[in-house]
This record gives structure tokens, sequence and C-alpha cells, in this order.
């Protein structure tokens, strides 16, 4: 299959992560569930990387890390305030109410993806009696589901209106390494520095064959938390293979080299074809994910082609997301086939 803009989920493992993955198949034996020196290792560097004495966890995909750390933040009779577009309301087919037993998702609008203290000041204090789910959580998706990166700024005032209510802040970070390689910060001052109490650290986005970190830097809040992924089903036996790839990613800044590639090839898109006369670019962006409202007969101009691409995520439009590994001549074939159509 040629390099598609379908989703970064459709690109291969990067080499250091691969070396990494046959590396801890080289050691011989090592003890299971998470004991091992690989994982081990990770967790180590998963700490320095953050500044943080954080708690890990390993599981094998975003949607049981996002619904695992809700379930640990609420009970059942609580809620979660998100953006409307957020990828634990649209795209986790109910897990996050199920392994919460029942927490209801209190969902917002928001320009650009994202959600303002204002719309979690309306949700959290739109009713207090004990007939309507209790706000406990607000979940920020970073990047966005269109490809747009919330501030520092805008984190902490986030956070200042969460701590002003009493709400957890869980951050689904599918997509935190090109946020922060956007952003230019460290990863604690876009994190804990911030008020952010839990984060899903994805890297199946930026070249990992499979798993997703839970990072915890509010402690208290990993009380009894790898019961909760044992019941899930989520403890790898052979945890190695899923935290060792990580040690590749994480050296040398791998894993911001990746998501600064993949960002730069949604820039390059974008400038291609922002001034396409019937293409319009419906968010500037700032991650690796470029949305465009296209024409019918471009739309399906573009698929008789081959091109692979999703047109229900995010706020409409056609979605081009770039991956880790993806070519600037795959973006100009691309660009030139909208040019040729929109004509």
């Amino acid at each position: 299959m040629s390099q598609q803009f379908a989703s970064d989920n459709t690109a291969g493992v990067c080499p250091e992560a691969m070396e990494a993955f046959v590396r801890a198949n080289s050691t011989g034996h090592e003890i299971s569930y998470g004991d091992d020196s690989w994982t081990t290792q990770v967790c180590d560097r998963i700490r320095e990387v953050f500044e943080s004495d954080c708690e890990v966890f390993f599981v094998f995909n975003g949607t049981a890390a996002n619904s695992l750390v809700l379930g640990a933040m609420c009970q059942s009779y609580h809620s979660v305030i998100c953006h409307d577009k957020a990828h634990i309301e649209t795209d986790e087919c109910g897990a996050p109410e199920f392994f919460s037993g029942g927490s209801k998702l209190l969902v917002a609008p928001g320009e650009n993806g994202k959600l303002t203290p204002g719309e979690i000041e309306d949700l959290a204090t739109k009713r207090t009696d004990m007939h309507y789910p209790k706000p406990k959580a607000i979940s920020l998706t970073q990047a966005t589901e269109v490809g747009t990166v919330y501030s520092v700024e805008e984190v902490r005032a986030i956070a200042t209106m969460a701590q002003h209510h009493g709400l957890h802040i869980h951050m689904d970070g599918a997509r935190f390494a090109n946020a922060v390689a956007h952003l230019g910060v460290s990863p604690a001052e876009i994190t804990w520095r911030v008020g952010v109490d839990v984060l899903v650290f994805g890297g199946t986005k930026n070249g990992l064959p499979v798993g997703e970190a839970v990072v915890f830097f509010n402690k208290a809040l990993a009380e009894d938390f790898q019961y909760r992924v044992k019941q899930a089903g989520q403890l790898a036996s052979k945890m190695r293979f899923i935290s060792a790839p990580w040690l590749g990613l994480l050296a040398d800044d791998v894993w911001l080299k990746y998501a600064a590639h993949a960002n730069a090839m949604a820039q390059r898109l974008y400038e291609r074809v922002r001034d396409v006369a019937g293409a319009k670019v419906l968010f500037k962006p700032q991650a690796n994910g470029v949305f465009v409202e296209l024409s019918p007969h471009v739309r399906d101009g573009l698929l008789d082609k081959g091109w692979k691409f999703y047109t229900f995520i995010g706020e409409g439009g056609c979605r081009f997301m770039c991956s880790w590994d993806l070519l600037p001549e795959t973006v100009d074939r691309l660009a030139d086939d909208i040019e040729a159509l929109s004509r």
C-alpha cells in the first residue's frame, strides 16, 4: 500500500522503535507483566522526559487508556466535561462510560476544537442537585481532533477553572508529540506544571508498533490502577514488547523529530492547497492534520485516483493526516491532484 492520508495509524514502525523491539527479544527470558528490566528502563526514561516522579502504565490502545483513566477519576454518578468533537465522545463506542460504570460525558462546542474556561464554567455550574451527574473531570484532547493545539496559557486557564470547581484534568495525548513539537516547550510545561493530572501519552501515531503510556502526575489517582488495567484485559504478559520500543522513540528526542516532520508535511499540504479555487481549508493546521472542504467532484476524483482519507472526523471536510514517515513527494502528488481536479 502506498503512503496515504487516512490516518497516522497507517504508517509502519519507525526504525529506532523496531531496533529496540528486536533488542528486547535478544536478551532471553524476562519477568512477565511489567516487572521486566525493559519496562523499568522506559518508566524511568518517561520520568526524565517529564521531569516528574510520575506513575507510568502501559496499555494496548488509546481507547482503553482514556477510558480506564476516566474510570479512575470518576464514580458512576459523576460526569466528564469534554469538547463535542473529542475522541472520547465521537469515536470510542461508549468505552469511557462503560469503564467508569456509567459516568456521563457533558459536551460543549468550542472554536478550533478547543474547550474554554467559560464553557467549562457553564457545564460545571449548570446544576448542583443530586438528580444530575456531578462534574468530576475535564478531558482535553492535545492536539485536538481538528489539528489545533492548546497553548500553555490556555491549559493553565482551564486548570484554574478546574481547581475552582474541584475537577481533575485528563489529557488525551494521542498526538501529544505533535503538540509539543508545535509549541516548542518541554513536556512538563504543557502537562503537570499547568495542572494536568493524567496524560495518555500516545506512541502508535508517532512510530510505535502498539501501545500507549498512561502517565499519572497526580499519583493519588493511580491507586489500584493496575487492577483496572488487568480487569480490562489490557495487561500484557510480555510487557517488554510494548514498553521497549519507547526506548528507541524517546532516545535523543526521536519522538519530537518525527512529530515535527509530520507537522511540517501538514504545513506543506496546507501551503499548497489553501489558495486552490474550490478548496476551503477549515482550520489552520498546527499539528499533523489538514481539514479541507472540497467539492463532491474533487473529493470523488481523489478517491477514484486511489487516495485514502476520511470525511466524518472533526467538523466536516476531508481530513488528510500526515504520518511520521510521510514523504514530501507524496504530499506534492496529492496537492497536484487536488489542483488538477479543481480546475
